[in-house]
């Protein structure tokens, strides 16, 4: 086996990018511990999201930071154990998120995002994936008029700037198209352009199929093997024993800061953890059509192949910690306020890691100190949405094409 290039993780990001490689020729390998899509990229919210044109700032009102820090609401939870490795990731992702340099920030991260569905659109197609995919936006509810209306001048100002559609919606037009919503929120901003994803981990795995169609393997192994050798690198496979590379991408999401950090790199990267949990559902009427966002609980609801997904918000903890899902039990007490759930279909929620930057971008490019090492991770919550998107940037790196997008604010150097 000889590969021009190694992917060390196949979530999204890794499974992407190493088909974007592999459709402009190069030979790639893809290797990762579990099957395609297995980790973080299976347990999320499912949507692709074109509105998704600022990247989430870290608190800075007192309210929102009171809410935060005292688990005010289900969308922040705190691993007290977890706060002094914390405290200088998370000092710096507040000193970024300050409204000048979030601007600044939010104009290179929409760039990605801007062409996040068309880079899609392309996989989905050459992959046979159509029938994953549910246009039709997803429903951003909001239990207070207040809140909805500041949401609303809000979507209006967003939408004017990066020519998004969406509507805004009062009790009445939301119970219309939404029947099995409970009556009580105020409304809703219904973003019409995103995409939902009915099983997200299968999309991956058809992605990766994909990428089998055009000779690359897909390798088991334990990419923390990785090591320098010759003029490249090499990492253990588990029957393919030793690979070798000239070029070898770290796509590891939450473990990348591991992996990097044994090769010298301290970046400020940190995991917010998420839950999900399957239930049955209205028994009765119809079911939930559209995604929703609980605005001001912080949690949503997906409708899913395996069922009515509830997908947490953020939680502070080290990345092997144990499970702590104070945040489920709350959403869920939340949700049931706005439809009828049904009983769970799991005995346990699942639980998986973001990976965060402290300047809220993602790392692609070229390491700075190791030749032929490239990064591709640290996309927060937005790595499914981004993937394919990503791939395309690193490709265009890899093989001396214009890039997409300017790269520079995305450079593993930056920092």
């Amino acid at each position: 086996m000889s590969p021009e290039v190694l992917i060390l993780g196949a979530g999204m990001i890794g499974t992407c990018a190493a088909l974007q490689l592999a459709r402009r020729g190069l030979r790639v390998a893809l290797l990762d511990r579990r099957e395609p899509g297995r980790e973080t990229s299976y347990g999320n919210a499912g949507l692709v999201q074109r509105e998704a044109v600022q990247p989430y700032p870290f608190p800075r009102d007192a309210q929102a930071l009171g809410d935060a820090a005292f688990g005010r609401t289900p969308a922040v939870h705190w691993q007290a154990g977890a706060l002094p490795a914390l405290l200088a990731p998370l000092a710096r992702y507040w000193w970024h998120s300050a409204p000048q340099r979030h601007a600044r920030i939010s104009a290179a991260w929409s760039a990605l995002i801007a062409h996040s569905q068309t880079a899609h659109a392309d996989l989905i197609a050459e992959a046979g994936a159509g029938d994953l995919i549910r246009p039709g936006g997803y429903l951003q509810v909001f239990r207070s008029a207040p809140a909805l209306a500041q949401a609303a001048a809000k979507a209006q100002s967003l939408a004017s700037a990066h020519g998004l559609e969406h509507q805004v919606l009062d009790a009445r037009r939301l119970q219309a198209l939404e029947p099995a919503l409970h009556p009580g929120p105020a409304g809703a901003v219904h973003w019409q352009q995103p995409w939902a994803v009915r099983d997200p981990g299968a999309l991956v795995q058809r992605y990766a199929r994909r990428l089998e169609r055009l000779g690359a393997p897909l390798l088991r192994g334990d990419a923390m093997t990785l090591e320098p050798w010759g003029e490249g690198w090499r990492v253990h496979a588990d029957e393919a024993g030793w690979v070798h590379a000239p070029r070898v991408v770290i796509a590891l999401g939450p473990w990348s800061a591991a992996l990097t950090r044994r090769l010298g790199y301290r970046l400020p990267l940190f995991v917010k953890r998420g839950y999900h949990l399957h239930h049955r559902g209205p028994a009765t009427g119809p079911g939930l059509r559209l995604p929703v966002l609980d605005a001001e609980c912080g949690y949503v609801l997906a409708p899913m192949a395996a069922g009515l997904r509830l997908t947490t918000g953020a939680e502070f903890a080290p990345l092997d910690s144990p499970p702590t899902p104070v945040q489920l039990a709350r959403a869920s007490a939340c949700a049931r306020e706005l439809i009828e759930l049904g009983e769970p279909l799991e005995a346990e929620p699942w639980l998986g890691n973001r990976p965060c930057s402290a300047d809220m971008l993602p790392f692609i490019g070229e390491a700075p100190r190791h030749p032929g090492l490239w990064f591709d991770f640290g996309h927060g919550h937005q790595g499914f949405t981004l993937g394919p998107v990503s791939g395309t940037l690193l490709a265009d790196l890899m093989t001396g094409a214009p890039p997409l997008v300017d790269p520079r604010p995305y450079a593993p150097a930056r920092i």
